[in-house]
């Protein structure tokens, strides 16, 4: 089969690969996939430059990359249900403590691993909903229902808080988003009810404001380190802070008393541990979601596999107001 691989660290163009592999064989309860499209995530495109915190040699000697992905189940190994040969599916932690990921032809995987596609529903948004869609309707809906809440997401122009907005939108919460000054109509499109320019000099005020003067209940975080000190000023009592980055500041300062005498619950999001349950929880949320028609996962770019380089490169510079796939079937 052929594959995209690495054997070092590096720049996309000098170290990703493509090549002719040993195609995968299921072992006992693993399923077989013909993997259709390959999603390209920033973790993705972290761990094949080496940029993950802690990680200093290569884990294995070579490299497949990419987590998510879609394709049909083309065979089975024992213990797993034949009818699963055809199902079209959606995949989690392809290459997650693994060297084996979705960018190839083929991948063998724990069959829990790949989830029957909803009806309806594209292979290009099953691509996505992996790490961007998971981390979505985990962060938003692990502390219970938004029904009746305020939650606020920031960053919500990014490929997980477009989602994150529309599930909690969905999920009959006010949603107030934070964004760049041109995407506004971008978020408000997915069903804001407020959007703030995130470079607002006073941003605590200006939510508060949006929120008729009252704190928000629940908050979606992309940037922990930058946005804490906003989100302390802003949280309800008892209210629930869900953060699942924070690139820009990697050691940042925590303003205990404010979020202790609040009751605040802090969660660090990381989704390729989420629990079985939470998983499970997380995974049914999409669904529904995407069964009700409320959910729109856009696709900025689709790569061919011999361009995957160019994909990485895509998710490196940012600005992307979709996913970045890569198709794997040649």
């Amino acid at each position: 089969m052929k594959a995209i691989t690495y054997r070092s660290f590096g720049p996309a163009a000098e170290v990703l690969t493509l090549e002719e592999m040993e195609p995968p064989r299921p072992g006992a309860g693993e399923v077989l996939v013909d993997v259709a499209l390959s999603g390209v995530n920033p973790s993705d495109v972290k761990a094949r430059a080496g940029a993950r915190a802690g990680v200093t040699e290569l884990p294995y000697p070579v490299i497949v990359p990419h987590s998510d992905g879609s394709g049909v189940i083309s065979a089975v190994g024992d213990g797993v249900d034949p009818a699963r040969i055809g199902q079209r599916v959606w995949l989690w932690n392809g290459q997650w403590r693994r060297a084996m990921g979705t960018c190839a032809e083929q991948i063998a995987l724990p069959s829990a691993q790949a989830v029957p596609l909803p009806q309806g529903v594209s292979l290009e948004t099953g691509a996505v909903l992996g790490i961007p869609g998971l981390t979505a309707s985990h962060v938003v809906f692990s502390g219970g229902p938004v029904a009746g809440q305020t939650v606020l997401v920031h960053g919500g122009a990014g490929t997980v808080g477009y989602l994150a907005v529309q599930l909690a939108k969905w999920g009959g919460a006010r949603v107030i988003a934070t964004a760049g000054g041109g995407a506004a109509d971008r978020v408000r499109d997915a069903g804001a009810d407020a959007v703030l320019d995130y470079a607002e000099p006073d941003l605590a005020a200006a939510i508060l404001d949006a929120n008729k003067g009252q704190p928000v209940d629940r908050i979606v975080e992309v940037e922990f380190g930058v946005n804490v000190a906003t989100d302390a000023a802003v949280i309800a009592e008892n209210g629930r802070i869900n953060a699942y980055g924070s690139a820009k500041a990697m050691a940042p300062e925590l303003p205990f008393y404010p979020l202790m005498f609040k009751a605040v619950t802090l969660e660090m999001a990381l989704v390729y541990l989420l629990t079985p349950p939470q998983r499970a929880a997380a995974i049914d949320q999409l669904h529904a979601a995407l069964s009700a028609g409320a959910l729109r996962i856009p696709v900025q770019q689709t790569y061919a596999l011999g361009e995957s380089a160019a994909a990485h490169e895509a998710v490196e510079t940012g600005g992307r107001h979709g996913a970045i796939l890569v198709e794997t079937a040649t």
